[in-house]
């Protein structure tokens, strides 16, 4: 594993904390979709099926039954203990629009044809656009609480590194994967306007950058125009 791999992992798994603890520490989840967090879950359970087929190494089992137990803990805050609080009102975006043609094109486009295959497929093609009701969210409301911002941060991290993570070992080992670093890539290009912003603007001008940014009369099926791996 390289180095890249690793911290990627680790921003991932810093992403998902930061988020568990906002929501358990402020008894609150406002400001989180809802939706986003069961896309993830759903990204983790049609892609880790492979626990009950084979053993890689103790590590990669670990973070597998972590980033499983952490997304349906988080969905259960939401949706069940801190239901009161989820915002469904601006949580608005049609999954659908996401599931059934990521459906499709795992369907489609696979390494193999088998089911553990078009789902692995199917949960990196989802991963790819999971966070897009999450930002959806955030262009209605025009905010974000700084560790909601904190949390996108860390997941554009993580998706970046890893990108970082396939050229090492397409050079250093001659892997490529097309399907992982194409999804990647489209992850990655979500992230990337927010991602300089949270750089150079801070975490005190967030708010009001977001609200100039995600503009809801166009996101998000029209990005900004400068916006041009997994275990």
């Amino acid at each position: 594993m390289n180095i890249f791999r690793l911290t990627g992992d680790l921003s991932h798994l810093a992403a998902i904390i930061i988020l568990l603890l906002k929501i358990w520490k402020t008894r609150s989840c406002a400001g989180i979709s809802g939706k986003s967090q069961v896309l993830f879950a759903l990204v983790f359970t049609t892609r880790y099926l492979d626990l009950l087929t084979s053993f890689i190494s103790l590590y990669n089992t670990t973070m597998k039954v972590i980033y499983i137990g952490c997304a349906y803990a988080t969905v259960y805050l939401i949706y069940l203990k801190f239901k009161a609080t989820y915002d469904g009102n601006h949580d608005t975006f049609r999954v659908e629009f996401l599931v059934v043609p990521v459906g499709g094109l795992a369907f489609l486009v696979n390494h193999d044809f088998s089911p553990l295959e078009i789902l692995w497929t199917f949960s990196i093609y989802l991963e790819s656009v999971a966070i897009l009701p999450q930002l959806f969210m955030i262009s209605k409301t025009g905010e974000a609480e700084t560790i909601t911002t904190h949390y996108l941060f860390f997941l554009g991290l993580y998706r970046a590194l890893y990108l970082i993570n396939w050229i090492w070992r397409f050079y250093f080992e001659g892997f490529f994967d097309m399907i992982a670093i194409v999804a990647g890539v489209v992850q990655t290009i979500l992230y990337c306007d927010f991602f300089y912003l949270y750089v150079t603007k801070g975490d005190n001008d967030l708010p009001a950058v977001l609200h100039i940014f995600f503009n809801i009369d166009s996101f998000p099926f029209h990005l900004p125009v400068h916006i041009l791996a997994p275990l």
